[in-house]
């Protein structure tokens, strides 16, 4: 390999972002007056420091290989700790006290995900989500509203100039942080970084020290996620428990686009930290040009999209391999041949010893011992937990009124767990299930508009946006080889600005008054839900373990490769599943607008953790391959019921997602060895 090529092989993501970042600086000068002046790029540098240094963090982490969806909620935490933990103290000591508390509380909040994924040897995505909305409720706890004060001189030095008129001090403080990069990068912790990111199993083959490694990494993206938090107070002068919560888009994409590699090895922080100013850069363009700030979460998705594919047109990649077969097939096509090939090479025949050892008999211990014993266990817990409702609050669980305030309020999570378990059962997860809830929420009472009138019409147009979502989903993954996790959380920003579109930010409409009598109304002593959610729980059984698709979708959570050598048509299954979680989605919309009486911005917010958390809760593998749908059901009675015992307790609401995000760390640390 040449010396050009190989730089380019190294470098090409950079220089070519470097040059989508000249362009777009070009624009902006052209519609500046007078030109880009001190102040205006002073300006610029200081509004993309918060998601570069977060990007920078997040970098760190990918190159490991490992994902860290917390990155938001520790910037939030530490805005808000900074404007707390220092009332009235100003001075150079106040500043660097500052420093100091927002570094270590990022390090703290990294420690605890670097020890559950390096020593507990969980997946980062299930770590870093539980941490995510632990440390939301965390938040919460610490400022329930935006308030408090940051220290002036914090302001006054990060939004200041290191040399007066020539460089501002957040320039200083990105051109520090990359200086460390670089000199960490020919530590042996930087060669070990790249090393367990590229091969974990010949990284500790060859002594590197895979465990260590991995907790200075989770522990430096937190540092650098604290320094980001510190930035923000320095800009807003305040605290605010939600102000990181839209970043975690805008992160990942930054880092896409600067080039870093999704499954860690290659890239690094120089590209991600140009991305986030070319990300930032849009979106001011877009204020310029009078563009609706709801569009901006929907240029992020697309943004991170788009740099998905472009960095998966190389040989060998997912993306390149579906289009050279879609190319052989219409070619094939073309000359009048079939497309059809057979899944298994010639000679092989999977039911060989079957046929030759004749029938099997399975007994029924054989057949259903595996699903009791994963199950078993949500359905003591969930006793327990009535229990301690009755004997703690005083209700009596004897009573129909409990059981039929318990199914309804399950109603959506059941729902969900169909489409979310089929998504875990593949090795999957879907992350945009909060704004599929939502949008496809606002169609229906969009369309609706309080009146029964054409009802079933208008929630088959509603429950078809939801498939067509996940059909997007679906094609993603299976197709393109994207991420389930990048490509989902990157459909999440584009519906959130969709739904923000299409309501204008103020959804107005009602759900027909025959949905709300099925979600609130009552029928022959219970709520006419009731019947319909056992019709649904049988349905939705019989097609997890009794159908050709069920257990396609186990084989492929189990052994993708293997499934498709035993004839699976894996793609198709996976598009199959998220078009599923879609339509589900898109049901809990509409039963959740008639509950609450009206569609509203974020109402599938609260319904992320505790879907993922009933599969986990149930007995199913959050890996792929493992889990049933009775089980699922006994985790969505014991999430809640402990959410009724929750409540009645007393407890504020910022104590429920810290419960799910330990439960969930708690349930896959303990099922995640089991056969």
């Amino acid at each position: 390999m040449t010396k050009t090529a190989l730089f380019l092989d190294r470098y090409g993501s950079v220089v070519a972002v470097s040059f989508v970042l000249v362009i777009l600086l070009g624009l902006v000068a052209a519609y500046s007056r007078g030109g880009l002046d001190y102040f205006d790029a002073k300006l610029l540098v200081q509004g993309g420091v918060t998601l570069a240094l977060a990007a920078i963090g997040a970098t760190l982490v990918i190159l490991s290989g490992g994902f860290d969806l917390s990155v938001g909620a520790v910037i939030s935490l530490t805005n808000v700790v900074g404007a707390i933990a220092l009332p009235g103290i100003d001075g150079v000591w106040a500043f660097w006290l500052s420093v100091l508390i927002s570094v270590a509380v990022g390090s703290a909040c990294g420690l605890v995900n670097g020890l559950l994924i390096a020593f507990g040897r969980l997946q980062s995505i299930v770590v870093t989500l539980s941490t995510m909305f632990i440390i939301q409720g965390v938040t919460l706890l610490v400022m329930d509203a935006p308030g408090g004060q940051v220290p002036p001189v914090v302001s006054d030095v990060l939004m200041g100039d290191t040399w007066t008129d020539v460089l501002p001090s957040a320039a200083s403080l990105i051109l520090i942080v990359m200086a460390l990069w670089a000199w960490c990068k020919r530590t042996p912790y930087g060669l070990h970084l790249y090393a367990v990111g590229g091969h974990p199993a010949a990284a500790r083959a060859t002594g590197v020290p895979v465990r260590r490694t991995l907790l200075l990494t989770y522990v430096g993206a937190g540092a650098l996620y604290g320094l980001a938090g510190l930035f923000l107070s320095a800009q807003t002068g305040s605290g605010d428990p939600l102000v990181g919560n839209s970043l975690l888009l805008s992160v990942f994409a930054a880092v896409v686009i600067g080039g870093t590699r999704l499954g860690g090895g290659r890239g690094g922080p120089t590209g991600s930290v140009i991305g986030a100013y070319v990300l930032m850069i849009i979106v001011n363009l877009l204020l310029v040009f009078n563009v609706a700030a709801y569009y901006s979460t929907i240029v992020q998705g697309m943004v991170l999209i788009l740099a998905i594919m472009l960095g998966s047109l190389g040989a060998g990649s997912p993306l390149r391999a579906s289009l050279e077969q879609l190319f052989a097939r219409a070619t094939r096509l073309g000359r009048g041949r079939s497309s059809r090939k057979t899944a298994l090479p010639p000679g092989i025949d999977v039911c060989a010893d079957i046929a030759q050892s004749g029938p099997v008999r399975v007994t029924l211990r054989q057949r259903y011992g595996k699903d009791l014993r994963i199950s078993l266990p949500a359905w003591v817990v969930f006793v327990l937990v009535a229990a301690a409702t009755a004997i703690f609050l005083g209700r009596d669980i004897s009573q129909w009124s409990y059981w039929n305030s318990l199914i309804v309020l399950s109603t959506f999570l059941i729902v969900l767990a169909l489409g979310q378990g089929a998504v875990i059962f593949t090795g999957g997860l879907d992350l945009s299930l909060p704004w599929a809830i939502s949008l496809c929420a606002f169609l229906f009472t969009g369309m609706a508009q309080g009146s029964n009138e054409g009802l079933l019409g208008v929630a088959m147009l509603a429950i078809l946006a939801g498939v067509l979502i996940g059909l997007g989903n679906g094609i993603m993954v299976a197709f393109m080889g994207f991420s389930p996790i990048v490509a989902t959380l990157a459909m999440n920003g584009i519906l959130q600005g969709i739904a923000l579109l299409y309501s204008q930010g103020t959804p107005s409409a009602f759900p027909p008054p025959f949905i709300s009598w099925v979600m609130t109304g009552r029928f022959l002593g219970m709520t006419p839900v009731i019947p319909l959610l056992l019709v649904f729980v049988v349905l939705a059984t019989v097609l997890l373990t009794k159908t050709a698709f069920g257990r396609s979708v186990y084989a492929t959570g189990s052994n993708a490769h293997a499934a498709f050598l035993s004839g699976v048509s894996t793609r198709r299954v996976l598009v199959l599943v998220y078009v599923l979680s879609g339509a589900c989605a898109a049901v809990a919309g509409i039963l959740l607008s008639g509950f609450s009486g009206q569609a509203s911005l974020g109402m599938g917010d609260d319904y992320l953790l505790p879907s993922i958390a009933v599969i986990v809760l149930g007995g199913g593998l959050i890996t792929g391959g493992r889990g049933h749908f009775l089980g699922i059901l006994a985790g969505v009675f014991l999430l809640t019921s402990l959410q009724m015992l929750l409540t009645g307790s007393g407890l504020p609401y910022a104590a429920r997602p810290i419960l799910f995000g330990i439960v969930v760390l708690a349930a896959v640390a303990t099922l995640r060895e089991r056969a």
